[in-house]
């Protein structure tokens, strides 16, 4: 855990996390605290977010005909989409 946090302080390049609500792996509490790390480094565009209500793997292991799991996905999907064009060129 200390590496991933020394990584992330030496981050340089634009970064992107997005983690689940519930989350064995990457609980909530941890990716608060590397969007702190982050979020002290003002040079370094960052994008943190929590989505609430939905377990790891949510953007890519979900039943098309749950509704609310379909648009928290979908969301997730936009906010990368949005990331990658603003930082991919």
């Amino acid at each position: 855990m200390e590496l991933i946090m020394y990584l992330l302080a030496e981050v340089k390049a634009p970064k992107a996390i997005l983690g689940a609500e519930v989350d064995h792996l990457s609980p909530p509490e941890l990716v608060k605290k590397f969007e702190e790390i982050l979020s002290s480094k003002p040079e370094v565009d960052s994008f943190v977010k929590v989505y609430p209500g939905v377990s790891h793997g949510w953007t890519v292991r979900y039943s098309v005909e749950d509704k609310k799991a379909v648009q928290s996905a979908e969301e997730a999907h936009q906010d990368m989409l949005d990331w990658f064009t603003k930082h991919v060129k």
